[in-house]
């Protein structure tokens, strides 16, 4: 069109195209990312993550998701370090949009630290993620059994059953954290406290 109409023919294409552009790089391929997820296709997934080069560009509840979602491949990918690197980003980038996520996050750290062995950091994270909020009861309960655990293995008996009690009370619907209280609801028993 810019040769056979002239440039400003062909202007308005251009602006289009630079939109394009620019909205690439600030949006990236992260819904490309949620539809290969919601196919359960993750290799899919994993390889539109890939796409993104600069994450620093994209708007701020959009690069917290990218690497909210960058940690949790990680994590499912046993690389610990990198998981808690990618989801300390998640929470700096701090956005207000998407401020319910906190105590998801908090909550990931604290399962990571627990699978590296910190528990004081475990126990930190854990809190955090129980005072900022879990987004469903089976979250939350995942995080009163972690608590559980840590304080009974500090020797903490009555406030770890207080913290069982209460992932109990809330009738987890997740097959594996029910199979977890019913493990835990057997050793509870055994101890004093």
């Amino acid at each position: 069109m810019n040769v056979s109409e002239g440039f400003w023919s062909a202007l308005l294409i251009y602006l289009v195209a630079v939109v394009f552009i620019a909205l690439h790089f600030v949006l990236g391929t992260m819904r490309l990312v949620q539809m290969a997820i919601e196919d359960d296709d993750p290799d899919l997934a994993i390889r539109y993550v890939n796409m993104i080069k600069y994450p620093n560009l994209l708007f701020k509840p959009i690069r917290q998701s990218f690497y909210m979602l960058q940690s949790n491949l990680a994590f499912a990918g046993k690389d610990l370090d990198k998981a808690e690197e990618n989801i300390r980003k998640s929470l700096q980038t701090n956005s207000s949009m998407l401020k319910e996520q906190e105590g998801v996050q908090y909550l990931q750290l604290g399962m990571i630290a627990m699978q590296k062995g910190d528990h004081k950091n475990a126990r930190i994270n854990l809190k955090e993620a129980v005072s900022k909020g879990l987004p469903d009861d089976d979250n939350l309960a995942a995080a009163y059994l972690q608590l559980s655990s840590l304080e009974i293995n500090r020797r903490q008996n009555r406030l770890g059953k207080e913290y069982f009690k209460k992932a109990k009370a809330l009738k987890p619907k997740s097959p594996e954290i029910k199979s977890q209280i019913v493990d835990m609801e057997k050793y509870m028993a055994r101890i004093p406290g």
